[in-house]
């Protein structure tokens, strides 16, 4: 479940342009949170055709595929033009357990998509960590049963207050990021991991290559290269595991090339 959270999380921040309030997004969402959790593994990342029924309340949602799928789209459509992000990110937290569009997974998948107008707006994220479950419960209930926000609002408030704090201190603790690095990270990862398991030595031309290679926009190739040979240079045993790259393999490139001196 902490991968699959890891793996929605990663794809909201990619920085897709494809990124929204769309099928294509929410489905993908879908499939990684639901990855290997779900009896049919055909459920992941797709809406429901059958029946469902939630423990604890006595709501059923609709269980006719063609309302579900106008009623998804429709719910995509209202969130994609709410212009206010935390409004956007509320409605879908609210509307998207009420419909139940998959088979499972609907409030994880929720939570995470009410991420989605915050970060396209650069906006800090919103976690759920400190919430207390019984809260976010009773608030869900309360859509359920009486179609009621104001608990299921005050527990976002919460929740957001709680994570604007968290992030406060995490931000001031850090150093300001290097925005090439954060730009090309997929990029820079991918040089540092196939020059490392394909023996090749940490020299500029060789990176640079590699830079012309990936297609890095011309105003950027020079730094991103420097950037990768940065790492190159700087790699240990730990910094190689972020990479995907095994123990074997950096001890083995190490030794072909630091020990020589090349």
């Amino acid at each position: 479940m902490i991968l699959n959270h890891k793996a929605a999380i990663e794809l909201i921040v990619s920085g897709s342009e494809a990124i929204g309030f769309n099928r294509q997004t929410l489905f993908a969402l879908h499939a990684a949170l639901s990855e290997n959790l779900l009896p049919d593994p055909r459920d992941e990342g797709r809406l429901r055709e059958r029946p469902v029924n939630i423990t604890g309340t006595a709501y059923t949602p609709t269980a006719i595929p063609q309302v579900i799928q106008e009623s998804f789209d429709r719910l995509l459509e209202t969130a994609h033009a709410i212009g206010n992000p935390f409004e956007a990110s509320f409605f879908v937290m609210v509307h998207l357990p009420y419909l139940q569009p998959f088979a499972d997974v609907n409030k994880r998948t929720s939570r995470v998509a009410a991420n989605i107008p915050l970060v396209l707006a650069n906006l800090c994220p919103l976690s759920f960590v400190d919430v207390p479950e019984v809260a976010y419960v009773e608030g869900t209930l309360a859509v359920y049963e009486e179609r009621k926000t104001d608990l299921l609002r005050d527990v976002y408030e919460f929740a957001y207050e709680r994570s604007s704090a968290q992030y406060r201190v995490i931000r001031d603790s850090l150093a300001e990021p290097d925005p090439v690095r954060l730009k090309y990270r997929t990029e820079i990862a991918a040089i540092v991991s196939s020059m490392v398991t394909s023996m090749q030595p940490p020299r500029g031309e060789l990176v640079k290559g590699r830079v012309v290679e990936m297609g890095v926009d011309t105003e950027d190739r020079e730094a991103v290269t420097q950037r990768a040979l940065a790492q190159l240079i700087n790699l240990n045993l730990g910094s190689a595991g972020r990479y995907r790259i095994r123990p074997s393999e950096f001890e083995a490139w190490t030794r072909l090339f630091r020990t020589s001196g090349q």
